[in-house]
């Protein structure tokens, strides 16, 4: 079961970036890659996860910005 997982993989889509899962990310949750790509990436730090699978056995993780107050 876990071979099938580890096969699959996950791309992360904030707004219209997109990132494919690389050996650094690989067995880390989605919390643990918003982590890391929120440094870069401040707009996934208060974002919803939300996680779906594509038709080609891919898992896409978007993460939906929050409406907020500026200032």
């Amino acid at each position: 079961m876990t071979d099938k997982n580890e096969n699959k993989k996950r791309i992360f889509k904030s707004g219209t970036t997109q990132i494919v899962e690389d050996n650094t990310m690989q067995g880390l949750s989605n919390e643990a890659v918003r982590d890391i790509l929120k440094r870069s990436h401040p707009e996934v730090a208060n974002a919803t996860i939300r996680e779906r699978e594509l038709e080609d056995g891919a898992t896409l993780v978007e993460f939906l910005p929050q409406p907020g107050r500026k200032g």
